[in-house]
């Protein structure tokens, strides 16, 4: 949005128009399913209202995948400031956050948790990813079973 110079009334335009969007047509990206399925426990930080958060892991059945989540309505700071992902961390114990750009990987790092990029090479990223099919021969992290990966802002939805 600071790129492109938008104003305030086209920012929001852009968030009503999103809003409408049903599930099915922004559909989560290729091979995204298989890490869900094969984490212990994933959460979501993102700045999308719970309810359409809701909707979306309901349409794609994902309710198993996820434990918890913030969404924009819950009342924590935006990103970068830390303060969602510190609540998330005290409750679920995080090895990995993702997120395709730099404000998703800010509070990570401030909580010394392990961050990958997704389709965005900006530097400060533990790790650097173009496609989910390469998560696993790509990300070198060890999981430990009692702990979470924050999974947010997957493109389209999550």
């Amino acid at each position: 949005m600071k790129h492109f110079k938008l104003s305030e009334s086209q920012i929001r335009e852009i968030f009503r128009r999103e809003e409408r969007l049903l599930p099915e047509q922004t559909p989560p990206f290729p091979h995204v399913e298989n890490i869900l399925s094969a984490a212990n426990k994933s959460v979501i930080m993102t700045h999308k209202p719970r309810r359409e958060v809701e909707s979306i892991i309901k349409h794609y059945g994902w309710e198993e995948y996820f434990v918890d989540f913030v969404a924009g309505d819950d009342g924590f700071a935006r990103k970068s400031d830390p303060e969602s992902y510190l609540y998330l961390h005290k409750r679920n114990q995080i090895d990995l956050v993702i997120g395709d750009r730099e404000i998703d990987i800010i509070p990570g790092k401030l909580l010394g948790i392990k961050t990958c990029l997704f389709q965005n090479n900006t530097p400060g990223a533990d790790y650097y990813l173009w496609d989910y099919r390469d998560f696993f021969k790509n990300i070198h992290i060890l999981l430990n079973s009692n702990r979470s990966w924050l999974e947010f802002k997957m493109k389209g939805y999550l």
